[in-house]
């Protein structure tokens, strides 16, 4: 299995706007009050990074270019998921007493195939990677199972790519909706994913390179776990002791996310079981 061409930051940008766009989420009626205030400090702010550190003429000139380029690269998902969604989700989910979340990113896609109970994701037959099972319960805060809660999962494969933001690679690859059982119970058959760099040959690069920073985010699975009377929660699970997961790019990382695989008991890969608690909605 190969990915005939390389994903760039114009085409892996173009795809996660148009995905944006495609949100409903932030339309609707605007608080003025709040505007003026979030804008009135964030422009504060940004007043005071310029005077602490006696900004040129030509490093602001450098910053225009800068901010006309991750508009060009359709990069502004990427580049706000990367270094700013991480603090939006902390601060909403701070009420929150069951599964831990984290940041949605940019790779996000809807309508993903639905099963129920025990399923394999979509692959292709010569699917690269070491085999993955994740299973667990979907419950409540008390712990009684919910029964049709779904599990809605997308991952990377396993040189780092995400189906629909990078050629080669079929529609749903590794993306499933999967409902749980009369038990709570899910088992999704899948590969391990491997860690991935931030598309870097756009103006998000241009930065990370400027800054003398990495531009790789650990391996993980994203999921988004539902049921009806309960909050949708958004998180990514972590693989303990892998690559990156100290330094990740997008400050995403918690230790509630962490996943410690053993030895599958099939004797084919690995596997895993991880519980989500969902809050009341």
């Amino acid at each position: 299995m190969t990915t005939t061409e390389h994903a760039t930051a114009a085409g892996s940008g173009a795809s996660a706007t148009e995905t944006f766009r495609s949100k409903a989420r932030g339309e609707g009626h605007v608080d003025h009050a709040r505007v003026a205030a979030v804008a009135t400090d964030a422009l504060t702010a940004l007043h005071d990074v310029i005077r602490k550190h006696d900004l040129t003429y030509d490093e602001y000139d450098a910053l225009k270019a800068w901010v006309i380029r991750v508009g060009e690269d359709g990069e502004w998902p990427l580049f706000l998921d990367v270094f700013v969604e991480h603090v939006v989700e902390e601060v909403n989910s701070a009420h929150r007493r069951g599964a831990t979340g984290t940041i949605e990113g940019p790779y996000y896609v809807p309508g993903a195939p639905e099963s129920t109970g025990e399923t394999t994701l979509a692959m292709r037959p010569d699917e690269a990677g070491t085999p993955f099972l994740f299973q667990g319960t979907v419950s409540d805060l008390d712990g009684n199972p919910l029964a049709d809660a779904c599990v809605d999962i997308w991952h990377a494969d396993d040189a780092g790519y995400y189906s629909q933001f990078a050629p080669g690679i079929p529609e749903w690859n590794l993306r499933g909706r999967v409902h749980t059982a009369s038990d709570g119970t899910y088992r999704i058959h899948t590969v391990r994913p491997a860690p991935y760099q931030i598309p870097n040959d756009g103006a998000t690069g241009a930065l990370i390179d400027a800054a003398g920073w990495h531009s790789w985010r650990p391996a993980h699975i994203h999921v988004k776990v539902s049921a009806p009377g309960k909050e949708l929660i958004t998180s990514q699970l972590y693989f303990d002791g892998g690559q990156y997961v100290d330094d990740d790019i997008a400050q995403a990382v918690k230790p509630e996310l962490m996943l410690y695989p053993e030895p599958a008991t099939s004797g084919e890969g690995e596997q895993v079981t991880y519980d989500f608690a969902l809050d009341p909605a």
